[in-house]
């Protein structure tokens, strides 16, 4: 069959099937064609069982998800140098199974096309209010409606103003205006732009709309010279928020949990330049205390120097050596559970010194270290005040569980997680983790609980989910 003419339908099929084509981004010709393909695949049709009616066509599948059942990202790409990375955020939802169509500004168009994230979203590309493909239907409507999520990536000084006072005169800015779902926000720009008090009332006003807002993050501009904050989250950050915000809300396992969480390195000086330092990023750390305040615990989070942003709903206190982290962990006592995720440098320099140590054709100068206060094992061995749970983190190169279970016996805590940080791993400053869990209940030849794989995050959700059954099962013995 060369060619396919649509003639003598009744008024319902057609407008169904122009619907669907729309949503399609394909010619009535074309669907009419995919609608026969599947058809003819498709057993149970082909033995006679009875097709879809046209309403039924037109129906979003489950609500506003995907026909597959994933969530439904629409992925507006604002007009900035930063839309290069939107393209990386494609591929990033896509990963963490959304469904993800995108609208374009007409200024974004300018530095990526509609072409290229069509074919990374799989998808027709929106970029005009008066498309008569999708408008028929009133079709930036639909677009505000049928997601689960909304996602601005780079958001501009010029977009986020004119969602503060309510523009609509392109699509970007009507399926704003128009729709009813959570809305994610990564502004871009210059520094100087984000710093304008014209900017700041509107990132205000947009918070008080409910607007979620990530970064901006600080770093080098695109222009030459410039640096500040204003540089867009990284695609990765922004995925991963995204994929935050539309799981579903999470059983409060940890409701009335008090909970204390250290993440990152130290920095023990040597001078006022110079610093002992370790390659840790605090990235296990923060997720842990995200996921346990997203199970309903207090979480107080403190954190040596790390490029993250503190976690929502979390009281987080920067410190930067390991006596200013004893002191805080001290100060947050008393808590029910003490996760100590945090790289404490265990030496530092005896006498620091006051001013810059200078280069001489002398010798070099001596640096005498001293151990620094076993921040894990204080806390552990406690009189007073020590919290019900205390779990502790081994980072190994070699000799994992040995070298594990030796931690635990010497510092006294109740867990120990074990995780294989030799450079090949990738865990330092990596995304993912497999980690092994030793308690202080294992018999001596127990062989440890080995987790699979996994990002940091799933990571602590699980952790998480046994700190919660280990406190139920205490609850109910006592």
């Amino acid at each position: 069959m060369a060619s396919l003419t649509v003639r003598k339908l009744d008024d319902e099929i057609k407008a169904a099937l122009k619907l669907r084509a729309a949503k399609s981004g394909r010619s009535v010709e074309d669907e009419v064609r995919v609608i026969l393909r599947e058809a003819a695949e498709t057993p149970a049709l082909a033995a006679g069982a009875r097709p879809a009616s046209p309403s039924e066509m037109s129906r979003p599948a489950s609500h506003h998800r995907a026909p597959n059942g994933r969530p439904r990202v629409t992925l507006i790409i604002g007009g900035g140098i930063a839309a290069y990375k939107s393209l990386d955020l494609i591929r990033r939802l896509k990963d963490r199974g959304c469904h993800v169509r995108c609208v374009m500004t007409r200024a974004a168009q300018h530095f990526v096309t509609p072409l290229s994230a069509s074919a990374l979203a799989d998808e027709h590309c929106y970029t005009d209010l008066f498309d008569s493909r999708s408008e028929f239907d009133a079709g930036h409507i639909r677009l505000a409606r049928d997601s689960d999520l909304i996602v601005i990536a780079p958001a501009t000084a010029d977009l986020m103003a004119k969602m503060a006072h309510g523009h609509a005169d392109d699509l970007a800015t009507a399926i704003l205006l128009a729709t009813n779902r959570p809305v994610l926000l990564a502004p871009a720009m210059n520094p100087m732009m984000w710093n304008h008090a014209a900017t700041k009332r509107n990132v205000a006003q947009l918070a008080r709309d409910g607007i979620a807002l990530i970064g901006p993050n600080a770093g080098e501009m695109a222009e030459a010279g410039e640096a500040g904050t204003g540089r867009m989250a990284e695609p990765l950050e922004i995925a991963t928020r995204a994929a935050t915000m539309l799981r579903p809300p999470r059983p409060q396992i940890l409701s009335g949990t008090r909970m204390l969480v250290t993440a990152g390195p130290t920095h023990e000086p040597i001078d006022p330049v110079r610093y002992i330092a370790n390659r840790s990023s605090g990235k296990q750390g923060f997720a842990i205390a995200a996921a346990a305040a997203n199970a309903g615990a207090d979480v107080t989070l403190i954190s040596g120097p790390v490029d993250l942003d503190n976690p929502i709903n979390v009281r987080t206190i920067r410190v930067e050596s390991a006596r200013d982290m004893l002191n805080e962990v001290q100060k947050a006592l008393p808590v029910d559970v003490a996760i100590f995720a945090a790289a404490v440098a265990d030496w530092r320099v005896a006498n620091a010194g006051a001013q810059k140590i200078k280069k001489t054709q002398a010798d070099m100068p001596p640096l005498q270290l001293v151990e620094n206060p076993d921040i894990l094992a204080t806390i552990s061995k406690l009189p007073r005040n020590r919290p019900t749970l205390v779990v502790g983190f081994a980072a190994e190169t070699e000799n994992l569980i040995a070298n594990a279970r030796s931690k635990l016996a010497r510092k006294g805590s109740d867990w120990i997680v074990a995780n294989d940080v030799s450079p090949g791993s990738g865990v330092m400053g990596g995304d993912r983790n497999t980690v092994h869990l030793i308690t202080r209940d294992d018999p001596p030849d127990h062989a440890p609980d080995v987790w699979p794989v996994m990002t940091k995050d799933d990571v602590a959700a699980t952790l998480v989910a046994r700190i919660a059954q280990a406190i139920k099962k205490q609850s109910a013995s006592s």
